[in-house]
């Protein structure tokens, strides 16, 4: 007797900590073997469908059937032990309230916005360099540049005060990685939320022209609750700080393993565009995935039936290997024809500050190649420590010398 088709195995993934810039081969294994499967993380319950090709993913990400507000309440699988954004946050909205809270922040992110800033970035990242140079070589990149640069510059740009940055440096490891308890990650962001609660309440009483500004003023015009201006601006500043932080960091550090490619962006400055671009998309930034979906109704993908009520993640790192776009996916090759990557998200969830990435990233690397020209790594490769367990993948140390 015909029992009715087999469903699909469930795979198990530990999302170990993987040697430096290797990509997941799981990962791999499953673009090509089984591009949608369904996986088990570590925390939560049950299971989700995992889709990796390029045109699944921007599917899963920009279709409407698939929600993240309908996650609240789920404890869906997961990589951590705590979700990162509070339940108010922004990445846990659907259009077109999403859009209504991206608005409320849009003017700090808008292209003439970050065009304003591109001086006082780069005056803070000479102001970094020269203290580097000052203490000599060899010296460690992450303590005198990828950490302190996008750390102050979301922080001016919120309005935290540099004597407070510190404690914004501690919540942020705290939050932004799977290796703490629960316990110790829920205490951080109560702290953060509290700091960001008391933030605002100063600019209703002394206002002033910051982000942490226009989030007060957005409740004061019942545009946003207290909760959801509190929720965005934790977000904001803990993964702009984060994300800058290791994905530079991860940009030098594959630069350095191929000095002939350093060598030409330093004699053809004009290529650092498309060299940072071919960078955002061949670094496998996160560790894992991100966070789910629900599907709202039966929605077909790539051939597969997602149901009703089931979970689903989306990899932009897959999308960004996927053979059948990019030809040569796992190679580095800066002269590959235009294709648009998807390493800060596709649809509504689309990386609000992504120009803002790409503007810190690239002041980071045409400064450090038009200022040392011998720069080098000051130690074997294989001695560098990597962060563990962090949600988006970067070095502890990155040791230099020139």
């Amino acid at each position: 007797m015909d029992s009715g088709p087999v469903p699909p195995r469930i795979h198990d993934w530990a999302v170990d900590d993987l040697p430096a810039l290797d990509f997941d081969p799981f990962l791999t294994h499953l673009l090509h073997h089984e591009p949608i499967a369904r996986i088990r993380l570590p925390y939560g319950e049950g299971h989700a469908w995992l889709v990796t090709r390029y045109e699944d993913v921007k599917l899963v990400t920009s279709d409407a059937r698939f929600s993240r507000r309908a996650l609240l309440g789920r404890s869906v699988t997961r990589l951590s032990p705590h979700t990162v954004p509070q339940d108010e946050a922004v990445g846990f909205a659907d259009p077109p309230r999403h859009a209504q809270l991206r608005k409320a922040v849009a003017r700090a992110f808008s292209a003439q916005a970050l065009e304003r800033l591109r001086p006082q970035v780069r005056r803070t990242a000479d102001e970094l360099l020269d203290a580097m140079e000052e203490k000599g070589s060899p010296a460690d990149l992450v303590a005198h540049l990828h950490g302190p640069l996008p750390l102050a510059v979301i922080s001016d740009i919120m309005g935290v005060p540099v004597a407070d940055r510190p404690r914004m440096a501690h919540w942020t490891s705290m939050l932004l990685t799977a290796a703490h308890t629960r316990e110790e990650s829920e205490a951080a962001k109560s702290a953060v939320r509290a700091y960001f609660a008391a933030l605002l309440e100063s600019r209703r009483t002394a206002p002033r022209e910051d982000l942490a500004g226009d989030l007060a003023q957005a409740v004061s015009r019942g545009e946003l609750t207290e909760a959801e201006a509190v929720a965005l601006g934790v977000l904001i500043q803990i993964s702009a700080a984060h994300a800058v932080r290791n994905n530079s960091a991860n940009m030098v550090y594959a630069l350095l393993l191929q000095p002939h490619l350093m060598a030409r962006l330093r004699d053809d400055p004009a290529l650092m565009p498309q060299a940072l671009e071919e960078l955002l998309r061949w670094i496998p930034h996160r560790r894992g995935v991100g966070i789910a979906r629900i599907a709202t109704e039966d929605v077909a993908v790539g051939g597969v039936v997602i149901a009703k009520g089931e979970a689903v993640y989306a990899s932009y790192l897959t999308a960004n290997r996927d053979p059948g776009v990019f030809e040569r996916p796992h190679e580095l090759d800066v002269d590959r024809p235009r294709v648009p990557h998807l390493s800060f998200g596709h649809g509504p969830h689309f990386c609000l500050a992504s120009m803002l990435a790409r503007l810190e990233s690239g002041i980071i690397l045409t400064s450090l190649l038009s200022r040392f020209p011998g720069l080098r790594l000051a130690v074997p490769p294989g001695d560098i420590t990597w962060q563990p367990a962090a949600l988006i993948r970067g070095p502890e140390t990155l040791p230099v010398a020139w």
